[in-house]
């Protein structure tokens, strides 16, 4: 059986996260979602909270498990007997990224092979970024995360009030 590991931060998971997700449960006999409990960067939700939205996200998917994890992402997929580790790729800007991240996959543990799937076109500007700063500035998200997630971005949104610092704006605010 090959099983594969889709790790990420997913906060939140979005329409581009599920895309991805559901087209490599197609690929792989099990697809594990893995939300990174320990980013470095600050997140709006807490890792409880990214599980349980993809785990509602991808509760349709048989082959699909969500579960948290900590450390490098070729230890846990050790630690699960994962053969393969799924990364999606959006704009050119995250080729480069992803290249270096997969050499360095590569180089801590040779035996783990980096599989890239290329978004569908109406995802490659889908960030959880964008997201966030849409929701924070309560603009309309309901095209870009499914309803359980745009409830958990208001609901979240309202609890911080205005003086949240979470969330940098860019250019959507002028």
């Amino acid at each position: 059986m090959i099983r594969a590991v889709f790790p990420g931060t997913f906060d939140p998971i979005h329409y581009g996260h599920i895309n991805i997700a559901r087209r490599a449960a197609r690929l792989f006999e099990e697809l594990v979602v893995a939300v990174y409990d320990r980013p470095l960067k600050r997140v709006l939700f807490p890792a409880e909270t990214r599980i349980r939205l993809a785990r509602q996200a991808l509760n349709t998917q048989k082959n699909i498990r969500v579960t948290g994890y900590s450390g490098l992402t070729v230890d846990f997929c050790k630690e699960i007997d994962a053969q393969v580790i799924v990364r999606g790729l959006r704009v050119f800007s995250d080729f480069e990224y992803e290249f270096r991240m997969a050499l360095a996959n590569h180089r801590l543990s040779a035996d783990i092979e980096v599989v890239a799937l290329i978004t569908h076109e109406e995802h490659t500007f889908l960030s959880s970024a964008t997201v966030r700063e849409i929701a924070s500035l309560n603009g309309d998200v309901s095209s870009l995360v499914p309803p359980h997630v745009e409830h958990a971005l208001k609901e979240r949104f309202s609890e911080l009030g205005d003086e949240q610092d979470i969330v940098p704006t860019s250019s959507l605010r002028d």
